[in-house]
């Protein structure tokens, strides 16, 4: 049986979550009576929570926001969540990280011993990169688990979904965000090398591997590292592996809208000049395709053979259509 404060905490805490709650689903959440919801609600009312109650047989009851609102209140997840958060914020050039490096450490203050032990663990770094894609779900306590493990400098055990072996073991060094995903940046114990692991796919083990020293990592820095892996660079330098320049028949307004890390500038009426990296070199002429213009490759040659091999590709899958018809 939870004590009148713990209750009135957690009572405090359903009414910020949604608008409106009945006097009923408020009752079957705090498995209590409909008549201890409504004592706990003048007493949080006598305290300066601004609760207005509906009318009807069921009743409702919603918190208002106002200039006296005493201070909120959050759950364990919910402050895991907000800290993860501002921490995200803080790390990108979005006008706001300094203002959230601040209400980072203005709720790392208020947050009680046992809860700010869990946070202080948490080391997360957004590498900024534009997306649409919605975020993996991930697991808080797989989030909480891991950071911790690379704070303490522990190994980490665990199953991976999609791996060549059904159990890994690495040195955990940092968690990232990257293209609405968030990765662990490791190093894999059993390969000798550097990897990331997708959070979503991670199912841990227990207890943790030994300590170990932390390695230092290529290029230095997380984010570099990071984007140097995710495009395929292998000194981690942050670079695309191929890279070219070309030449489209089109104004460089609408070239530009639709490219996201690619440079983009005016060459004449109508036509714009556009640098861009990949992967591959036929995923860098596919990729420059897509824009439905002439094309004139500026270079290099590698880039302009990659169109030559594209459209040998692409004639003979349209002989063998008409064939096949």
């Amino acid at each position: 049986m939870r004590t009148t404060s713990a209750r009135l905490l957690a009572l405090l805490s359903l009414l910020q979550t949604r608008r409106d709650w009945s006097g009923a689903a408020l009752a079957d959440r705090l498995d209590v009576s409909l008549r201890t919801v409504r004592r706990d609600v003048d007493r949080l009312r006598e305290l300066g929570y601004p609760i207005a109650a509906g009318k009807g047989p069921h009743g409702g009851y919603r918190l208002h926001a106002g200039v006296v609102l005493p201070p909120l209140l959050f759950d364990d997840r919910q402050a895991v969540a907000l800290t993860v958060a501002l921490q995200v914020a803080a790390t990108t050039d979005g006008g706001v990280g300094q203002d959230a490096e601040r209400a980072l450490h203005t709720v790392r203050q208020v947050l009680p011993a046992r809860l700010r032990h869990h946070v202080d663990a948490l080391g997360v770094t957004a590498v900024q990169r534009p997306t649409s894609r919605p975020a993996a779900p991930v697991d808080g306590d797989v989030l909480l688990a891991v950071s911790a493990a690379a704070h303490a400098r522990e190994v980490l055990r665990f199953d991976y979904d999609g791996g060549d072996r059904p159990a890994r073991r690495a040195e955990p060094h940092h968690v990232v965000t990257w293209d609405g995903r968030w990765y662990l940046v490791a190093w894999d114990l059993d390969r000798a090398d550097w990897r990331t692991f997708r959070l979503d796919r991670m199912r841990l083990r227990t207890p943790n591997g030994p300590r170990f020293a932390p390695r230092p990592l290529p290029g230095g820095e997380v984010a570099r590292f990071v984007t140097g892996t995710f495009r395929g660079s292998g000194d981690s330098a942050g670079q695309w592996p191929c890279r070219g320049t070309v030449i489209l028949d089109l104004p460089a307004a609408t070239v530009a809208r639709y490219t996201r890390e690619g440079l983009v500038e005016e060459f004449g009426v109508d036509r714009c000049r556009l640098t861009l990296g990949s992967w591959s070199w036929p995923s860098l002429a596919a990729a420059v395709a897509r824009y439905d213009a002439d094309i004139h490759v500026v270079g290099p040659d590698e880039l302009a053979d990659a169109f030559a091999r594209l459209a040998r590709r692409f004639t003979r899958a349209a002989r063998v259509r008409r064939t096949d018809g």
